[in-house]
């Protein structure tokens, strides 16, 4: 099997970062390589680009597709999670990178593979797990964690309203016998909330399995980390693009951004020495959203959201 992938938001990505041809950078999500591949058009032989991702099908498969980039050294791949990028570039030996980007959550490829356990609409084994090298997957949280863990997550990585109801449900049918598969799971799910909700608003597991894969592979804390990490890491001039798919990730972004881009409150009675600017500024204020014709060929890119920051200085 292929690793097939429409890349979204692909030109604003790539071309937002304002592109050094001598650069180096960092892919932090390889995922189906359309990002890099796009981008190692624009370097030349002196550029280069770390490609990261934690699933090793994905690097596997890049190896294939960007063989003659990969040969000529013009691109590394690492499996590991994003989180621990400074580590990963320290032992690259690269202080300092022109351009980082994300194309955050899960892939088109994992979703369409049964056995990763991601889709409520294809069978297999509870799994969704990312690095499937972790201990921890889809079965063990749906089976083992407590009734509050489960609310927990449902509420704030699904935003699920029904997320009691849910974890109630998944409580009493477990007791009978173990939740094994991603079709049991969204049955449960789907008998757990009301009939006059489920006619609206897509498949009505859609938030639990999004919560479940959350928590599986701690995204939301691990995007927190590689993100502070990674803009300690850019040049001065050197930007991060990131892409999310939904609120949660969306928020977290604009909160780091904002908080990053906002100079210091000088104290009362103090004059204001120099210039007091922020040591990264905005690229865009406001996210940029996929066109009608990418929506027209990409239904997945309908609810990405692309943000832009750029270092100013090293302060």
């Amino acid at each position: 099997m292929s690793f097939e992938h429409e890349t979204v938001l692909l030109k604003e990505t790539i071309d937002g970062l304002d592109i050094n041809p001598q650069g180096i950078y960092v892919d932090c999500t390889l995922g189906g390589a359309g990002h890099t591949a796009y981008l190692l058009d624009q370097l030349s032989d002196r550029g280069r680009v770390v490609a990261i991702d934690q699933d090793a099908f994905a690097i596997d498969q890049a190896k294939v597709s960007l063989a003659d980039a990969y040969q000529a050294g013009s691109v590394s791949f690492v499996q590991d999670n994003f989180r621990h990028l400074a580590k990963i570039l320290d032992q690259e030996g690269i202080p300092y990178v022109d351009g980082i980007y994300y194309d955050l959550g899960v892939s088109s490829p994992q979703l369409d593979q049964a056995e990763r356990g991601f889709s409520y609409h294809k069978e297999g084994r509870l799994d969704m797990r990312m690095d499937r090298r972790q201990d921890l997957d889809a079965y063990e949280v749906v089976n083992s964690w407590s009734y509050e863990d489960l609310v927990r997550i449902l509420y704030r990585y699904g935003e699920e309203k029904f997320a009691k109801r849910i974890a109630r449900k998944i409580e009493e049918e477990r007791a009978k016998e173990a939740i094994v598969t991603t079709t049991q799971l969204a049955e449960i799910v789907k008998s757990a909330i009301p009939a006059a909700t489920r006619r609206t608003g897509g498949h009505p597991a859609k938030r639990s399995f999004q919560a479940i894969r959350m928590a599986v592979n701690d995204e939301l804390t691990a995007i927190e980390e590689s993100v502070e990490a990674g803009l300690s890491r850019l040049k001065v001039g050197g930007r991060m693009a990131v892409i999310t798919f939904h609120s949660l990730e969306d928020r977290l972004i604009k909160q780091i951004f904002r908080q990053y881009s906002t100079p210091a409150e000088t104290p009362p009675n103090l004059p204001v020495m120099g210039n007091n600017q922020a040591d990264y500024q905005l690229v865009n204020r406001k996210p940029i959203v996929a066109s009608e014709s990418e929506l027209e060929e990409n239904n997945r890119a309908r609810s990405a959201k692309l943000r832009i920051i750029e270092r100013n200085r090293i302060s």
